[in-house]
């Protein structure tokens, strides 16, 4: 019955995969209908602190998006790029990881993808070389960043290990940003100058080249404020954690706990943007980061769901496996936290030492192919269920890791020595046995 319930969340996966967009949490959640109602299984848990941390931060966002303070950020950008536009392949990732590490979330980096290519064109460098890096450096930050779930996920893993949140930061924020800059110094040294491209040269002869260049921008103080308040709010984060950490003790006996003060701060941020810069609340909904976030928390909850109901329901089973395929939507921006969410139910469950094999679904959706996913762990398969591309690569994968450390050996026991046949056929498997 477990392999037809695995079916079950597979084929749902599929429908989400293929649905795309906030179908895969619409699947999720049919999927969960069917293993409790049909198959009997008790539903799982809902990852509710991830969700409630998601939909604070967002919230806060999408009221500094409305009084323009993403757009003032998105100017700010584009001065530092425009100074130095030779630079870009470095500049533009750097500001795309530290928007992120901020925000913590990887929607506030969209605007600043048109300003990348359009410095890109100027500094006579072809525009995939900084955007390819500023993407995977504004994912990349997720990791870093003192407000995003994954992060805080993270922290709850390594706290009962003596390592704490603030020391994770200390960790994760240097060594990903080291990445990017070693990342960038790779996309560098990718492809010619743009006036050495004859694609380039024959469309810009054609007048098909569009160059907008630098406008004025007048930020009104609204836009600035919020920004403050949205930093501000940082900042109280992550001073609250850190006197409430236990190696600190300032605060032994906290009457919130870290996950709720991130939501609650988060929310003042929004409340108090919405009072001091006088937004229009009702428009805070339209916000596209608004959008986009509340679409991810809708796939998180769906995914997540399911799989909590498949693997709670079969944590015995799956403590006896030999390896976990964790199968992740490479194309959802949000596959940071649905990794880690998984991660914590195994770990919960006591199955987190299983080794596990990171399948990274939907490759026939990246720009760039696997490039877009190299920071990833490694040993994992980049694989499109849809047109089948790294089937053999998957299958030669699970086949190394559990076939490649056992060993067939010939032994000649005593007759007297029971004890000894007793305990092989406990623990190993018996091919052929002659008396």
């Amino acid at each position: 019955m477990i392999w037809m319930e695995l079916l079950v969340v597979l084929l749902f996966i599929l429908i989400g995969a293929r649905m795309g967009g906030i179908g895969i949490g619409y699947a999720g959640g049919a999927g969960v209908i069917v293993l409790t109602m049909i198959f009997g299984l008790e539903a799982g848990s809902i990852p509710v602190d991830v969700i409630l941390i998601i939909m604070a931060v967002i919230a806060a966002i999408a009221a500094m998006q409305n009084a323009g303070g993403l757009d003032y950020l998105v100017h700010l950008s584009e001065s530092l790029l425009r100074k130095n536009p030779k630079r870009v392949t470095f500049i533009a990732p750097a500001v795309t990881y530290m928007m992120t590490l901020l925000s913590g979330t990887g929607h506030t980096v969209y605007a600043a993808l048109p300003v990348i290519t359009e410095v890109s064109k100027e500094g006579n460098v072809t525009p995939s070389k900084p955007l390819s890096i500023s993407v995977v450096a504004s994912q990349i930050a997720i990791t870093a960043s003192p407000i995003s779930a994954a992060v805080v996920i993270f922290a709850s893993y390594l706290e009962p290990y003596g390592v704490s949140y603030l020391q994770l930061l200390a960790i994760v924020i240097p060594t990903t940003f080291l990445a990017v800059m070693g990342g960038a110094f790779i996309s560098n040294l990718r492809s010619k100058p743009l006036d050495q491209n004859p694609v380039y040269l024959e469309r810009e002869a054609k007048n098909l080249v569009k160059h907008l260049g630098e406008k004025d921008h007048d930020d009104p103080k609204q836009a600035k404020y919020s920004v403050g308040i949205f930093l501000a709010a940082i900042i109280i984060v992550v001073g609250y954690a850190t006197v409430t950490s236990e190696n600190l003790g300032i605060i032994e006996h906290a009457t919130i706990s870290r996950n709720e003060a991130i939501i609650a701060i988060m929310l003042l941020a929004a409340a108090v943007i919405t009072l001091v810069c006088k937004i229009d609340i009702g428009q805070v909904t339209n916000m596209s980061t608004f959008k986009s976030g509340m679409s991810a928390c809708v796939c998180v909850l769906g995914v997540a769901w399911l799989g909590d109901t498949f693997v709670s329901n079969h944590i015995e089973e799956i403590k006896e496996a030999d390896l976990i395929l964790h199968v992740v939507d490479s194309a959802d921006s949000r596959r940071g936290e649905m990794i880690a969410i998984t991660n914590k139910t195994l770990k919960e469950l006591g199955a987190s030492e299983i080794p596990m094999i990171y399948i990274f679904n939907k490759m026939d959706l990246l720009s760039d192919g696997k490039k877009v996913l190299d920071y990833l762990p490694q040993g994992s398969v980049y694989f499109s269920a849809k047109t089948g591309e790294n089937f053999d690569e998957l299958v030669e994968e699970i086949r190394r890791q559990i076939f490649d450390d056992i060993h067939t050996y010939q032994l000649t026991i005593p007759y007297d020595r029971g004890d000894i046949t007793a305990h092989y056929h406990e623990h190993v498997e018996i091919l052929d046995e002659k008396f």
